[in-house]
């Protein structure tokens, strides 16, 4: 199960591919994935499921897979992402069963403690050989926060925090020895880590912070940041990737930026509309999309009817996610658009995950394949 290059940093970063757009799942360790829908078919999130899913996409050439770090479900006729599987544990038993896919855990700072937390990356990393990812994340469902007793403070405050969370699971990976570290929050003394990660090479690190405080953050500490494209302008994306990566090289680093996709793929582009229509309108679970609204203080009484309304069918449709409908013409331009932004590559989500892998695979992939975009997988020496 080795990776088939060495554990570089910059191999990480590629993901051992020579992809131009890299394409991952985005979600599948809950249960409905980031479709909000009644629809029996939604994803189950179970682990058979996710090792099956997981196997499959590995074989096809598939990047990455990505967790969404979710305690408590949205409520609602489904408990939408109420059944979840804990992003680390399920990182290391995918990563034990795949040969060259890369798997993030998704690790809410505030949460882990962050000797611990350095440790467990650090296993699955050896049991990937260089596979493991970090997606870390400061949270802002306070009712999860609730759960463990933290009080995640101010938006700036978790930011903060963040940053020597990340400065001291960076120096445990390191080579430094019995080292103290003293900061605002933490106070650590005779530090160390053994084993360092695969290859004594970090593992790659992305975010997703949307405020400028985490946009700031992710440019500083890590190698890929999700941002979101756009929904009316190829161009208002590219100049969202120009600003993050201009703001990177400034600094004397590179960022990849990634982003997220909701894909309905079917023969024909009647076949693809009506399916969404299907399950993100007709059959929506609009009680828990009015939850996660109320989390984020959007209502009627708060925003203007016209917003509220766009916010709610934006939120049915994928958690916000770039929604990408139609048949497999229209699905590989829209990626071969989003690549040519300069996206380094986005993470997508599909009502059944693997269900309906195998069809945008051969499909969707397939053209992005003959363009030039993506290479065919190959198996490593290994394997």
């Amino acid at each position: 199960m080795l990776a088939p290059q060495a554990a570089t940093l910059q191999s990480r970063r590629a993901m051992y591919s020579n992809n131009r757009l890299q394409i991952g799942l985005f979600g599948a360790n809950c249960s409905s994935g980031r479709a909000v829908t009644l629809v029996p078919e939604r994803w189950s999130g179970n682990w058979p499921d996710n090792k099956r899913l997981a196997q499959m996409a590995d074989d096809a050439g598939i990047d990455f897979m990505l967790p969404i770090g979710r305690w408590k479900g949205y409520g609602g006729d489904t408990d939408y992402q109420g059944t979840t599987l804990e992003t680390i544990t399920w990182a290391t038993g995918l990563l034990s069963c795949t040969r060259r896919i890369t798997v993030f855990g998704t690790v809410h700072a505030l949460i882990f403690n962050p000797v611990v937390a350095a440790k467990e990356m650090v296993t699955a990393d050896h049991i990937g050989e260089g596979r493991f990812g970090l997606n870390i994340v400061v949270g802002w469902n306070e009712g999860e926060f609730d759960m463990f007793g933290v009080d995640p403070g101010q938006h700036g405050d978790r930011y903060d925090y963040a940053q020597e969370w990340i400065d001291v699971i960076k120096m445990i990976w390191s080579d430094k020895e019995n080292f103290a570290f003293k900061g605002k929050y933490l106070d650590m003394k005779g530090v160390r880590g053994k084993p360092k990660p695969y290859g004594n090479t970090r593992p790659l690190i992305m975010n997703a912070g949307a405020s400028p405080t985490g946009q700031a953050f992710a440019i500083r500490n890590c190698d890929a940041f999700f941002l979101q494209a756009s929904r009316t302008s190829l161009a208002e994306t590219q100049a969202k990737v120009r600003v993050a990566q201009d703001a990177a090289r400034a600094q004397g680093r590179e960022i990849g930026c990634y982003s997220v996709g909701v894909v309905t793929c079917r023969p024909t582009k009647k076949e693809a509309e009506e399916y969404f229509h299907h399950c993100i309108v007709e059959h929506a679970d609009w009680s828990a999309v009015d939850g996660i609204l109320a989390l984020k203080n959007i209502s009627p009484q708060t925003v203007p009817m016209d917003e509220y309304l766009m916010k709610r069918s934006q939120y049915a449709q994928g958690m916000g996610g770039l929604p990408i409908v139609g048949d497999p013409d229209h699905v590989a331009n829209q990626l071969a658009d989003l690549s040519q932004a300069g996206l380094t590559g986005i993470g997508v989500s599909l009502v059944n995950y693997a269900d309906e892998l195998p069809y945008f695979c051969d499909e969707v992939i397939g053209r992005l394949e003959r363009m030039g975009i993506r290479e065919k997988p190959k198996l490593s020496a290994t394997a």
